[in-house]
């Protein structure tokens, strides 16, 4: 579900739920910055990594500003391994480095 500026992120993000999501796209809305919001999300895996470097794609191809909200510790760690921490837009108390 979303709103015209946030879109929250209510499933698991794995091998089996990112397909769907990613057919499914960004809900743009002309150029309104755009956050997607993980609050809810507790269970990951690799695909989470690539459906949110995706969805980073395809909001520069629309010209939307996309950030990532309440990024849980266990998808961060993730794209941390795999390099790409810091190509993730975050915003509120997200930070891409470790402490």
């Amino acid at each position: 579900m979303s709103d015209n500026s946030r879109m929250q992120v209510t499933s698991h993000l794995t091998i089996e739920t990112v397909t769907s999501l990613f057919k499914s796209g960004l809900q743009i809305s002309g150029e309104t910055p755009l956050v997607v919001d993980l609050t809810q999300v507790e269970i990951v895996d690799s695909a989470a990594v690539s459906l949110l470097l995706a969805w980073l794609r395809e909001a520069q191809r629309s010209s939307v500003k996309l950030s990532f909200a309440h990024i849980p510790e266990n998808l961060l760690s993730l794209a941390r391994l795999y390099g790409v921490a810091d190509m993730l837009p975050l915003c509120g108390n997200d930070f891409a480095q470790p402490s």
